[in-house]
């Protein structure tokens, strides 16, 4: 268990003057440059107590002196322990949000720093829990974390069967951490059944991209169903078909499903088996960046265009060459839309902001000849919460419009 003992502060990182507008804004971060000095002996992964130029408490996190976010907050109180009783209290409310926002049956439990549980994801997949721990001082907790969860949701009438960890992304380099993947607890078939808005999908939690599923898209993907009845649509970046086969139950004509992973591509067929939509949905692995250059090429025309392309840039470095890309698929996709019929385009990441994303179709539009009219503006499923004060949180941009001709 976690006790005051374990977890007692041993040192104060001093904040330099001017400097910590992230965390004084509401954020949970403190960057290397911003520190003037750290009082006291720590151990990488301790929890440190932050205070401005003057002495003033900002807040208690945990240290990492290896990675450029030193500091992840855990609190701004500055009586709390970060013992079992915080750890509880902070799962509770994750819980509780998420009964009162989405369903549940598979949903984000735990979403970082917009849960204050920095560096830590946790998604539910029926009654399996799969776990990704991007940073050394929550990393410390993660047992303990997903112990008191269990807990939590068997007392609100969750059975969990199983726990896998995919904490293989390569951040945890920046934290000086090894990239792990595996079985918390007794090993289980890591191939999920679970039904979203309808939907079967066989989630593959040990071999899928991320966490094995992008709940985030969950009711975005339930928006563009009222498109599809008797509808010829294309989805572009199809993953594991789940755009597509939304499409597919919502009543669509024919649904062309694209993406470039082999592994993807037969899992999003086997999806479409398993919903008997293999007659209506057709998946090939083909780069979406040729296929929808040659449909146009071939004349095709579809009544709903969905393109759902993963992020173009993870940097500030390369948004440049992201707005280029974001451009390009839409100019071609808006050409591949009948006149009157639906786009559906969308950007997952952070650095490619609303701004930015917004005048990349803008661009599109003029570049394709077409007018646009917008239907809906959407983000991220409620369970992957904006935290207004770290605008990491906010990442997905999804745009419903209905494209039509110049005349």
């Amino acid at each position: 268990m976690c006790s005051k003992n374990d977890n007692r502060v041993k040192a104060v990182v001093r904040v330099k003057k001017g400097e910590g507008r992230t965390i004084k804004s509401g954020g949970a971060w403190v960057f290397d440059n911003e520190i003037d000095k750290i009082d006291g002996e720590f151990e990488n992964g301790d929890i440190v107590i932050v205070e401005d130029f003057d002495g003033y408490y900002l807040g208690t996190g945990f240290i990492n002196t290896n990675s450029k976010i030193t500091v992840r907050l855990l609190s701004r109180n500055k009586d709390a322990v970060i013992d079992d009783e915080f750890l509880r209290m902070r799962l509770t409310a994750c819980v509780e949000y998420r009964e009162k926002t989405v369903d549940m049956s598979s949903c984000r439990l735990v979403f970082g720093e917009a849960d204050f549980l920095p560096g830590l994801v946790i998604d539910k997949f029926s009654d399996v829990l799969v776990v990704q721990s991007l940073a050394l001082g929550i990393d410390r907790f993660k047992l303990r974390i997903i112990e008191l969860l269990k807990e939590i949701l068997h007392a609100k009438g969750f059975k969990i069967r199983g726990v896998y960890e995919r904490s293989d992304a390569k951040v945890r380099k920046q934290e000086g951490m090894e990239l792990f993947s595996g079985f918390i607890g007794e090993a289980f078939d890591t191939n999920v059944h679970i039904v979203e808005n309808g939907v079967k999908y066989i989630v593959d939690v040990a071999n899928g991209q991320k966490t094995g599923f992008f709940l985030d898209q969950k009711y975005n993907r339930e928006a563009i169903k009222k498109f599809c009845k008797d509808a010829d649509v294309l989805d572009c970046f199809t993953h594991t078909g789940s755009f597509a086969l939304n499409a597919g139950i919502a009543g669509a004509r024919s649904v062309l499903a694209v993406d470039a992973s082999e592994l993807a591509v037969e899992q999003a067929r086997e999806n479409a088996r398993l919903n008997g939509l293999e007659d209506t949905v057709e998946v090939i692995c083909e780069d979406v960046f040729d296929t929808l250059p040659r449909l146009e090429r071939e004349g095709k025309k579809f009544d709903v265009v969905i393109l759902d392309p993963p992020a173009f840039t993870k940097s500030r470095n390369s948004v440049k060459n992201a707005t280029k890309g974001y451009t390009e698929i839409n100019t071609t996709g808006m050409r591949l839309v009948k006149d009157g019929g639906i786009l559906a385009t969308c950007s997952c990441s952070h650095f490619m902001t609303p701004e930015l994303f917004t005048e990349a179709v803008a661009r599109a539009a003029k570049k394709s000849h077409k007018r646009l009219r917008q239907i809906e503006y959407r983000t991220q499923s409620s369970d992957h919460p904006i935290l207004w004060a770290a605008d990491e949180s906010y990442y997905l941009k999804f745009y419903i419009f209905q494209v039509c001709d110049e005349k």
